[in-house]
């Protein structure tokens, strides 16, 4: 008997944020919400970074998900960049642990290939995939799509586990 499981699925960025939030009940998925959060490129650091954990935070507060899951960083060339993303990235682990959620953390190969069948798959090909899984979505390829199949992997992940656990358990 599968329990259902509400995951928050997070894209990170400074600049676009990506979110989703699936329920998974066995091989169900269900769509729950997604969008983007923008900070303002504007403002210091620090107030980037505060908004983008304050607009996490109230997430986990309206949609109030069980667990949540981040995609990993990739190497980048240009090492400020790959600096900001990690300080993006470290605020996307930080809000959900702060609320006592377990995080997940996929590479987006794992990721792609969790949902698309190929690590290789672009991001068009990810939105596509999104839009079969959760019908009358209309995704477009960004961000918001890329979380909710973060979400999705994890989903997997979580379906697999119960199901190890339910036979060796």
């Amino acid at each position: 008997m599968s329990t259902k499981i509400r995951i928050l699925g997070i894209d990170p960025s400074l600049v676009k944020c990506g979110w989703g939030v699936i329920e998974a009940h066995g091989l169900k998925i269900t769509h729950i919400g997604h969008g983007v959060i923008k900070p303002a490129v504007n403002q210091d650091m620090a107030l980037r970074l505060n908004g983008l954990f304050e607009a996490i935070t109230d997430l986990i507060k309206i949609h109030q998900p069980d667990e949540a899951a981040v995609e990993e960083v990739f190497m980048n060339n240009n090492p400020a960049s790959a600096m900001k993303l990690g300080h993006a990235r470290a605020i996307c682990l930080l809000a959900p642990a702060q609320a006592g959620l377990y995080v997940g953390e996929y590479s987006a190969k794992k990721v792609k290939k969790s949902v698309v069948g190929t690590g290789q798959a672009d991001k068009a090909q990810v939105a596509a995939m999104m839009n079969v899984l959760l019908p009358g979505q209309k995704l477009k390829a960004g961000d918001a799509a890329d979380a909710l199949a973060i979400a999705i992997c994890h989903a997997h992940r979580a379906s697999a586990a119960g199901a190890l656990s339910r036979r060796f358990g």
